[in-house]
């Protein structure tokens, strides 16, 4: 065999490990994108504001805010303006800190596949970490926030966000329809599902479309590439393995739902859940362009408890869900996947084949509005 057939005979075989994984997440992707839209056109703004302002007091607007972030599908691209908007309209700093946590950490779409790729203790354990990071984050920030030591940088004399390019009437940079204006949610019935799977299949696809193949790719990659035993043998649990997923997912930019196919891999190859869900837990709800804007707009303490909260909720949750697995005598490698094995895969293959040109038009799309 030469040495052109044996690269292409490689690259076929990731390709085919991506596409199962792919094939696998469709269904539960297709259905947790359209929860997504639905809630995007059938929740009202003033609702969200009326439950997270300073009236509804310093720990309930951040129970509020935790609460409901954790159902919603923005990334981290997309959940920084959409959290400083609310501080802007009157939440409190701690709500605003729980809701830039709760939202990108996990949604509808990512708990779907979570689903599908791991199981079901990991897919009720993800959203009940999310919320109880985001609680602690936001109280810690308004019981230090009692004092009124000065004027900070959104609710004082600050350029008003619509002069910030993130809030000016044109669409991001980034691309990501969630960071500019959406189309008036008003209208009857039929027009708002229209509107919400516009949003679901088309600007949410797009949004996240392309980490989404990045994550299938890299764990097609992984799963092809990495030896059974070699995770396992120096990740495979306890805090110096969940420190080292601590330290790759901060600064990376990766959506909930990208991260999900990679921490399936991994945990396949040997990583203990704990560590693998450290990685689910910090790489989506930060990174470097995030911390860079929480910096800015709502100061170093604010930042520091951001950072601090994310990794010590993230390594603590770890250790329980470690303990949880380990007390129960179950075999994560044994029922990772399980889920998605009650439909045949024959099914799953035509999801997936739905699923791809939704993404690449959902892309292409995004593309085209920046342009």
């Amino acid at each position: 065999m030469s040495f052109a057939d044996a690269v292409l005979g490689t690259l076929a075989d990731i390709m085919l490990e991506s596409w199962d994984i792919f094939a696998e997440a469709a269904p539960y992707l297709l259905l947790g994108f359209g929860i997504a839209g639905l809630l995007h056109v059938f929740v009202p703004d003033d609702k969200v504001m009326q439950y997270l302002g300073s009236s509804a007091g310093k720990f309930r607007s951040v129970i509020n805010a935790s609460f409901l972030g954790v159902p919603l599908p923005l990334c981290s691209c997309g959940v920084v303006p959409a959290a400083l908007s609310l501080r802007k309209r009157g939440a409190t700093k701690g709500a605003t800190l729980s809701f830039l946590i709760s939202t990108p950490q996990t949604g509808v779409d990512s708990i779907a596949i979570t689903y599908a790729l791991l199981d079901p203790i990991m897919t009720v354990f993800r959203p009940v970490a999310t919320f109880i990071t985001a609680v602690v984050a936001g109280v810690a920030e308004n019981m230090l926030n009692l004092s009124k030591d000065g004027v900070d940088k959104l609710s004082g004399k600050a350029a008003p966000l619509n002069a910030l390019p993130m809030f000016s009437a044109e669409p991001d940079s980034c691309g990501c329809s969630s960071c500019g204006p959406h189309e008036e949610k008003a209208g009857s019935f039929v027009q708002k599902v229209k509107s919400g799977l516009k949003y679901a299949y088309i600007e949410l696809l797009g949004e996240i479309g392309f980490w989404l193949i990045v994550g299938v790719v890299v764990a097609g990659i992984i799963s092809y590439v990495v030896p059974e035993n070699l995770v396992g043998n120096y990740l495979g649990g306890g805090i110096a393995s969940m420190l080292l997923a601590l330290i790759v997912g901060i600064p990376l930019y990766i959506c909930a739902t990208a991260s999900t196919p990679l921490a399936a891999v991994l945990i396949l190859k040997g990583m203990s859940p704990g560590a693998a869900f450290v990685f689910l837990l910090a790489g989506p709800a930060t990174n470097a362009a995030t911390i860079t804007m929480v910096l800015k707009f709502l100061g170093r303490r604010t930042t520091a408890v951001y950072l601090a909260s994310i990794a010590l909720c993230a390594v603590v949750c770890g250790l329980v869900l470690d303990q949880i697995y380990s007390r129960l005598g179950i075999d994560v490698i044994s029922i990772a996947g399980s889920a998605s094995e009650v439909m045949p895969d024959e099914v799953k293959n035509i999801f997936a084949v739905i699923l791809l040109p939704l993404l690449l038009y959902g892309m292409y799309a995004g593309k085209k509005c920046t342009e």
